[in-house]
Formats: structure tokens, C-alpha cells, sequence
């Protein structure tokens, strides 16, 4: 892959070169960054204070894309498959044009007509209009999606009460500072998967290293973050980290934290953590046998989840929902009802015998920091092997009580990125960080920032926009 990068780059710059001298400059300006760029805007006739926008985040990326376009215009490669070319091989079309003969400077005043004389040949047909118009707005759209805002919609119940199913969001992508792609060859607006056909959406032919721009802060506890499913590294599906499946959860603990959860209760580094305020912990409801209306659960978002006996009910809801339950002549008790420490459960992480946790009763885990140097012993292993292996992208063996680390056996590791620990605030129906572990640093998406539309498919027609929710802040 290293390799690989490097021919790519020299051979962008051979074809700089090249260019450059076509147009009466010495060619070793092309190998000097940021010079170079001053020189494109000299040579297309652009503003030299175009280099302002350069120093700032997202809007560089956007800008530098303009400049790069109007150089190549001054050369006369006007089509838009000249300019897709340029953007998307630029490894294979700036030699091919700074070796040809045919391909020449053609002035400042080539990027605004070719001059008088080429005039006619820059008249555009109605079709040509409306294909760049509409490929112009699709590349507006995907540079928007890719570095400042995305919306998302909310598929499960895992952030109930806080978030609902058919909430739609916007998350944002400089909160955290926005990732340049990994894998930057895919069809537009799909993620992963084509709609309809069901094939891949993305060629992993070409991946880059992870990269992310300046954001305005960190991920802070609290915080309802999008970011990619990790597991979705393993079988079947293999997909690169920014296409596997976006999942939404509350930040628990970030790196160099210690969690435990007590009885339901998460405490970070000994101190109990705040309750989301929506969340919805588990309840064993005590009736006279009579269930509540349908309507009325419904009303307080209960979810049922299953019956005891005659009398007894395990529901889901909040702390205001029970509260209002308890006023309810068929209720006779409302208690919040949390898994005992009952054993080794395989399906908690890091599902190994050592631990004996479940859903509601795990921990101390620490979190792993960039820079933090662990010791490698029957603990810590089946803690941290994935994180080395699959995320810090290490080969690794277990050789009887050793971690053999590429090809060397290893007493310590030093971790190389970020990690974080994610939750629902559904405690009880979320598959979170209490099943899988961590989450690194390059999976960060963005920030879920407030609600634009939200749509309840159950309810009749008349009823299924939920007003309120409209534009309400996540918390």
C-alpha cells in the first residue's frame, strides 16, 4: 500500500512538472506545496488571496478542488469528463497530458472561454447545462455529507425514550472534525450496499490512511454519537471502517476512563455517572392482573417486553412513565429491576471465563488512550487482542500464556489510537459497547446535533408526525 501511494504522488508530480514548464515555469514549482498552489492561481488567472481560504478546515478542501479545476481548464480540458478525469486519476491524466504534444497553456483567460477565438467551441447544448448542473450539485452535496452535516434516521429502539424510531437527525461532522474518506471510490449517496441490486456501493481497491481535520471539540461524555459498527470488520462482511453500518449511542466513558457498571448504574473512574434524563430503564410492573389500556401505554411509551405469571410484567420506560404508572389503580408496585451477577455470560465482553458480568453488573474496564502501555498477561489479553489485532491493524497469535505480536512475542503494548465506550440509553434492548467493546477513534462519524422531522408509521395518517419533536436539540 506505502508503495503504492508513493508511485501515485510521483507520478502526479512528473506530470506537474511538466505542466508547469508548458507553461513557461520552472518545473520544480509543481514539487513545493503550497507554492505550488499560488503558482495554479497565477497560471488560471485567479486571485492570489484565494490561498486565505486554504488555512481554513472544510472550506480548504472545497476551494482547493476550484483551484485544481481551473488550472486544468487553462490547459483546455473544459468536458466534464476531462474534469472527472482530473479529480478522480490525477495519477494517470496529468503525465498524459504533460507528455503529449497536443496539450498546451492556453492562458489566463483560458478558465472564462478560450478567448474570442475558441469561443464557439464552449457553447453548451441545453443537455450539457443540465448534466453539469445536476453532477455540480451532486458534488456540492456529497462534499456537505462528507465534511459539515449528514442527515440519518433513527432504525431502532436502542436510544428510546431519547431517540425514537423514525426520528430523523442531523449530525455533524466538525463537532469531531471531519474525516476525509478512507475509501474514496463509491457511488454517490450510498453507503455500503446499492439500493435494489444489494452489491457493494464502494471499491476497496483504493484505500487511504485515516485522516481527520480540526473539529471544534473532542467527543465529551454525554455526548449521542454516530459512528461506524466495528464488528463489521469480521464475517461476512469485511467492509473498510467508513463503510460499515452507522450506529447511534450515548458516550459512556472516553479514553483513559475507568467504567463500572453497578446494578444498572454506570460510574466513571469510581463516580456515578448522570442518567440520561429520557432513558429508559427496565421495570417489574406489579398489577392486580388487569393490564393497562394499550392507549395508555402507548401514551407513556411503555414498552412491554414480557409477561410472569398472572401479575408481573417486565416493561421498558422512563423514570416519568413509571412514576405516572404508579398511579394507576390496577398497579400495585413499580420496581426498577436491574441482572444480578449470576455467572459467566459468553455474549458480554470481552467473553471470556475470567469475567463474570451481564448486561447490568460488569466492570472496572479501563479505556484504552493513545500512548497508554498495557502489560500483556491472562487479564488484559482477552480485554485488548482486538483492539490490537483488528483496529491497530497488528497480526496476532496466542501462543499458550503469550501474545505474539508480528512474528515477536510481546510483553507490553502501546496503544495507538483513541477509544470510547458507547451505550443506548435503552438499557435494556440496545446492543452496545457491553456486547462488543470498544469503539476506536477512526470510527468517530459526527455528532448528533437536533431533530428535523420525526414520523410515527404506526400511528393513522393524520397522526404520524410527531410536531413536537420537530427541530427539539438532543441532549
Amino acid at each position: 500500500m506505502v508503495y503504492a501511494v508513493v508511485a501515485f504522488l510521483v507520478l502526479i508530480w512528473a506530470g506537474s512538472w511538466k505542466l508547469f514548464k508548458k507553461a513557461g515555469r520552472p518545473g520544480w514549482e509543481a514539487l513545493i506545496p503550497g507554492y505550488s498552489t499560488y503558482i495554479m492561481l497565477k497560471l488560471s488567472g485567479r486571485p492570489a488571496w484565494w490561498l486565505f481560504w486554504l488555512f481554513i478546515p472544510v472550506f480548504n478542501v472545497i476551494v482547493g478542488i476550484g483551484i485544481y479545476m481551473d488550472f486544468v481548464k487553462s490547459y483546455g480540458k473544459f468536458t466534464i469528463r476531462q474534469q472527472a478525469a482530473a479529480i478522480l486519476l490525477p495519477f494517470i491524466f496529468l503525465p498524459k497530458w504533460g507528455f503529449e504534444k497536443k496539450t498546451q497553456y492556453l492562458g489566463q483567460s483560458a478558465n472564462i472561454g478560450f478567448k474570442e477565438a475558441h469561443r464557439e467551441k464552449l457553447v453548451k447544448s441545453s443537455t450539457r447545462e443540465w448534466t453539469e448542473a445536476i453532477l455540480f450539485a451532486m458534488l456540492a452535496a456529497t462534499l456537505i455529507r462528507t465534511f459539515f452535516i449528514e442527515a440519518y434516521v433513527i432504525p431502532s429502539g436502542s436510544m428510546e425514550s431519547s431517540l425514537l424510531i423514525g426520528d430523523y437527525l442531523f449530525v455533524s461532522k466538525v463537532n469531531y472534525g471531519p474525516r476525509t474518506p478512507i475509501t474514496p471510490v463509491s457511488f454517490p449517496f450510498a453507503h455500503h450496499t446499492m439500493p435494489l441490486i444489494n452489491t457493494k456501493a464502494y471499491w476497496d481497491g483504493i484505500k487511504l490512511p485515516y485522516f481527520r481535520l480540526p473539529g471544534l471539540s473532542t467527543v465529551k461524555k454525554g455526548d449521542v454519537v454516530v459512528f461506524n459498527y466495528p464488528m463489521d470488520a469480521d464475517s461476512p462482511f469485511y467492509r473498510p471502517v467508513d463503510k460499515r453500518e452507522n450506529y447511534i449511542k450515548r458516550c459512556q466513558a472516553t479514553p483513559g476512563d475507568t467504567l463500572t457498571i453497578i446494578n444498572a448504574q454506570v460510574y466513571i473512574n469510581g463516580k456515578k455517572a448522570l442518567n440520561p434524563v429520557d432513558g429508559q430503564p427496565a421495570y417489574i410492573v406489579h398489577t392486580n392482573g388487569q393490564l393497562l389500556d394499550s392507549l395508555i401505554l402507548r401514551e407513556l411509551h411503555i414498552d412491554v417486553r414480557q409477561q410472569f405469571g398472572d401479575n408481573d410484567y417486565e416493561m421498558l420506560m422512563t423514570r416519568q412513565s413509571a412514576k405516572a404508572m404508579s398511579a394507576y389503580a390496577n398497579v400495585k408496585s413499580v420496581t426498577e429491576y436491574y441482572q444480578n451477577i449470576s455467572g459467566f455470560e459468553e455474549s458480554i465482553f470481552p467473553h471470556d471465563k475470567h469475567f463474570r458480568w451481564t448486561l447490568d453488573n460488569l466492570g472496572p474496564i479501563i479505556i484504552p488512550k493513545k500512548g497508554w502501555t498495557i502489560t500483556l498477561n491472562d487479564l488484559t489479553i482477552p480485554m485488548y487482542k482486538r483492539a490490537i489485532e483488528v483496529y491497530e491493524n497488528n497480526k496476532v497469535t496466542i501462543s499458550g500464556k503469550d501474545l505474539i505480536i508480528n512474528g515477536k512475542k510481546a510483553a507490553t503494548y502501546t496503544f495507538k489510537q483513541d477509544y470510547y465506550w458507547m451505550m443506548g440509553d435503552n438499557r435494556h434492548n440496545s446492543e452496545d459497547s457491553r456486547f462488543w467493546g470498544f469503539v476506536p477513534e477512526d470510527h468517530i462519524v459526527g455528532k448528533a446535533l437536533f431533530i428535523w422531522m420525526s414520523t410515527d408509521e404506526i400511528a393513522d395518517f393524520l397522526h404520524q408526525t410527531r410536531w413536537r419533536r420537530i427541530f427539539k436539540w438532543i441532549r
